[in-house]
């Protein structure tokens, strides 16, 4: 009888991805399921630690992801941000200033003592967003945003990067459905198989052949660009 143990086999997720992400810009990174977004998200955001290569980051990264319910800590929404601002040591009155700020600025003031498990899939993505606007995380990275959103969800959602567009934060959006969120990229990147395969501006990434990345183009059923604002 072989007794000897199977040797550990290691599978390489990213293959020389590289990339900047530049302050104030809203990075678009696209790519079908088990093209490495997700392992990318995490390696960014220091919940995973790259096998080679570095990774260096300016600042906090607030992480919203697919899952909404992953993240939902209190029971309320006014308790679920006060519970993370516990981890920046503030004082009271400065804590509660900040999370009554956030949930009016995400439009949840006058949900903050309603449960938070209740609220819609819309709310729930707000309602992390603004955990992170609480903590001031300057980077906002979203993990397929629009995953089990209706059309109302998804306006949220949209609402909310162009919020923190407007307020010079830098956002990171990796997903599959480009055609929701495509009008509000700076830059365009496509994953295939853990490669980088393409790297530039939306318009430029319209011209391209999509699914031979197992991409769905943005625009089939559109004109141009501009319709797939979602509004």
């Amino acid at each position: 009888k072989n007794s000897a143990q199977p040797a550990e086999r290691y599978i390489n997720v990213l293959n020389d991805v590289s990339f900047t992400l530049y302050e104030g810009e809203c990075l678009l990174i696209g790519g079908a399921n088990g093209s490495g977004k997700s392992i990318l998200m995490s390696i960014i955001a220091s919940l995973e630690e790259a096998s080679a290569g570095t990774v260096s980051v300016s600042g906090r990264c607030g992480l919203i992801f697919q899952d909404a319910d992953m993240q939902i800590l209190g029971e309320t929404p006014a308790e679920d941000i006060m519970f993370g601002l516990k981890n920046l040591k503030l004082k009271n009155d400065e804590a509660r200033t900040r999370c009554k700020n956030a949930l009016e600025k995400t439009g949840l003031l006058k949900r903050a003592s309603f449960p938070a498990r209740f609220l819609s899939g819309g709310e729930k993505r707000r309602l992390a967003v603004a955990g992170i606007l609480a903590m001031d995380c300057p980077i906002v990275i979203f993990d397929e945003p629009y995953a089990n959103l209706d059309y109302s969800g998804v306006v949220q959602v949209n609402e909310l990067i162009r919020m923190l567009k407007k307020d010079g934060r830098t956002v990171l959006i990796l997903t599959h459905e480009l055609e929701k969120c495509y009008a509000l990229a700076d830059r365009f990147i496509v994953l295939c198989a853990g490669e980088k395969v393409f790297d530039g501006t939306p318009d430029e990434g319209l011209k391209l052949d999509l699914k031979q990345w197992s991409i769905r183009h943005p625009i089939c059923s559109y004109t141009k660009r501009e319709d797939l604002l979602w509004t």
